[in-house]
């Protein structure tokens, strides 16, 4: 049985086991792909259980071609803050005279490392730069990546940046919301939406026009990314093949193909309606129509109202007609200041009739309204489906005029510039590690040696599980009943499964008697004499305080003297029927049964050599052939019953005799 409980046991444990495997399973698996990091940014990802960390801050240097990396370790040196203003809009509100910083982090700081840094709020920013070579859309990939932090959250604000077109006539002093730009990406929030920008501006092969293409949302949760407070890697990757990516700490949280997945699309469709298509007149869109060969029955009574008065009620018993349902409030006085030339004639306010709350009710009775049984209301015809009915009309299609297809939208307006155009309702945004190239590894290699660094640092100073658990509580109080419950319950079922509440028949000790082992004379008179001791008590013990009791408490003693006094005087005879006990005074003791003249002398000398047998045995075993001293039973049960005055049962005799 307990090798049952303990297989019970482990599969209840390995259970355990396996369902809190598959809920970190489920919290580690995301709806997105993983990119692999690169060799140094999982060598970067390492020690997070340590409390504190040390780490040496070095500025990144790429390894590879780029077309424009910014660290800010320097300060703001090749950058060009704007000094026009907005169009359309007041002087003082358009400037863009926002303040920028550069400075280390607020939390989590490496000494040597700092950062862009937005301080100014509800202010128009901008800040633009040059790229080192300009990029044309041509063979090679397009990598833009940065880092973002918003060290206070966010509540309406963006913190994406515009790679600006180039162009003869591009002045960076002159950047504003109108500057011509070939892509807009990055994160972008007011209220409780959250955007992750990917824009980018096609140019129309007919026209020559631009027009925005916006990437269709991520299907991914960006809230955290927003409210974290926490460094976070984006990245953009455009392909010769006219796709792209987009990643978050070097996830992907959205990918597609510039064709396929913008809204709107690249290409337009080729046929649009004709704008000079009319709906003819006699054009039926009714599917269903009234029949026109129903007729209203004669019984039909449009006139019949649908409540009509109750002739059955009955006015209950103990309504006050003459009490109104509201009278004035007695406690109620006119203002001071109450001008009744002004005011009029002041009047108390109304309070509900207080005679009114024990009554079935007070003022004019009227009989309760029910529904009429003969209302039928106003008669329509029923409807049939419409014969004529040529369904929902739509303009005929023509061939689009304005319609191109470009099949690789990847070959945009050359890039020779970046910026960041912002206004914010929060401050304290933090940008750092711009860079712009063609190689993912390069890409990679520059986050490891940046953000992966201010990630480490991040994971190191976060508090341990239990804190995290605390905090969250604390945020959301119903969480305590859940960490309760999942504390109790393997607990719960631990106890009940792997300890039993009756142990198993292996670990309970019986005690055994030993027969073999036999029965001395002083062990044997300790017993009789611990057995009349216990009896006695026990009587004691259940001795009532009521009259009848007392009597047969005393009734028992006289039986026991009687009963002993027989003992002493029967006769020893091994043919009479009798119960075979032993003699308590006179244990040892081999009278002669024959002569019942010489009891004295056949005592005496019995006396003398139980003294010798008893020196010479000590305290060795008593014979079994021993001779003992025979009773009869039917004298003693006679008497039994004689002084105990009501039947009794042979046994509860025997009982008291040995008492």
């Amino acid at each position: 049985m307990h090798f049952q409980w303990d297989w019970l046991c482990l599969r209840v444990l390995i259970i355990s086991s396996v369902t809190a495997g598959m809920r970190n399973k489920e919290n580690l698996d995301a709806d997105v792909e993983v990119e692999n990091f690169d060799k140094q940014s999982q060598e970067a990802d390492v020690d997070r259980d340590k409390s504190s960390i040390e780490v040496v801050y070095q500025t990144p240097k790429p390894t590879g071609e780029v077309y424009f990396t910014e660290t800010f370790d320097e300060g703001l040196s090749g950058w060009v803050l704007s000094v026009t203003l907005k169009e359309d809009m007041d002087d003082n509100v358009a400037k863009y005279d926002g303040r920028w910083e550069v400075e280390e982090l607020k939390e989590n700081a490496m000494p040597g490392d700092r950062g862009l840094v937005l301080k100014s709020v509800a202010k128009y920013h901008a800040i633009s730069a040059m790229l080192t070579k300009a990029f044309v859309f041509d063979d090679k990939p397009l990598i833009v990546q940065y880092e973002v932090n918003f060290q206070k959250g966010i509540d309406c604000g963006g913190a994406y940046i515009k790679l600006l077109s180039s162009s003869n006539d591009l002045n960076l002093e002159y950047f504003f919301d109108k500057t011509p730009y070939t892509i807009m990406f990055g994160p972008d929030k007011c209220g409780e939406d959250y955007k992750l920008h990917f824009i980018f501006r096609h140019k129309n092969p007919k026209t020559g026009e631009y027009d925005e293409k916006h990437a269709e949302r991520p299907d991914v949760d960006l809230k955290k990314y927003y409210l974290d407070k926490k460094t976070h890697l984006y990245t953009l990757v455009l392909k010769p093949d006219d796709t792209f990516e987009i990643l978050i700490d070097q996830i992907v949280v959205s990918k597609g193909s510039l064709l396929e997945n913008m809204i709107p699309p690249v290409n337009p469709s080729k046929e649009i309606e004709d704008p000079t298509d009319k709906k003819p007149d006699d054009w039926d869109e009714r599917p269903k129509i009234p029949d026109p060969n129903a007729v209203k029955p004669d019984d039909w009574d449009e006139d019949e109202p649908a409540k009509i008065e109750d002739p059955d009620a009955v006015k209950p018993e103990g309504w006050l007609d003459d009490e109104p349902q509201y009278v004035p409030d007695p406690n109620a006085n006119k203002p001071k200041d109450w001008d009744e030339e002004m005011d009029g004639e002041w009047e108390a306010p109304q309070i509900p009739n207080p005679k009114c709350e024990t009554a079935p009710g007070c003022g004019e009775w009227v009989h309760p309204m029910k529904n009429n049984p003969k209302y039928k209301g106003k008669w329509r015809a029923p409807m049939i489906d419409n014969p004529n009915y040529q369904g929902i009309w739509s303009p005929r299609k023509i061939p689009n005029p304005d319609y191109f297809e470009d099949l690789h939208p990847f070959k945009m307006t050359t890039v020779s510039a970046i910026g960041l155009e912002l206004w914010s309702m929060t401050s304290d945004i933090y940008f750092d590690n711009f860079i712009i190239c063609s190689e993912k590894e390069v890409a990679d290699r520059w986050a490891a040696d940046s953000w992966g660094l201010k990630k480490l640092v991040a994971s190191a100073n976060e508090p341990g599980m239990f804190s995290q658990l605390v905090t969250a509580a604390e945020e959301h109080p119903w969480l305590w009943v859940l960490y309760i419950l999942t504390l109790a319950l393997p607990i719960g079922l631990s106890v009940l499964f792997c300890w039993p509440g009756k142990k198993s028949d292996e670990y309970i000790n019986f005690k055994k008697p030993d027969v073999s082992k036999q029965i001395t004379k002083g062990e044997q008179k300790e017993e009789t004499e611990e057995l009349e001791d216990n009896e006695l008590e026990e009587e004691k013990e259940n001795e009532d305080t009521g009259e009848d009791e007392r009597r047969e408490m005393e009734t028992k003693r006289e039986l026991i003297k009687d009963t002993k006094k027989m003992r002493r005087e029967a006769p020893v005879s091994e043919d009479e029927g009798g119960e075979d006990i032993y003699d308590d005074d006179e244990e040892n003791e081999v009278p002669d049964e024959s002569q019942e003249g010489d009891d004295r002398s056949n005592k005496s000398d019995s006396e003398d050599e139980r003294k010798e047998a008893d020196e010479g045995m000590g305290d060795r075993p008593l014979k079994s052939v021993r001779k003992r001293r025979q009773i009869p039973w039917k004298s003693l049960r006679n008497e039994c019953l004689t002084l105990m005055k009501k039947p009794v049962s042979s046994n509860a005799c025997f009982k008291v005799f040995k008492s």
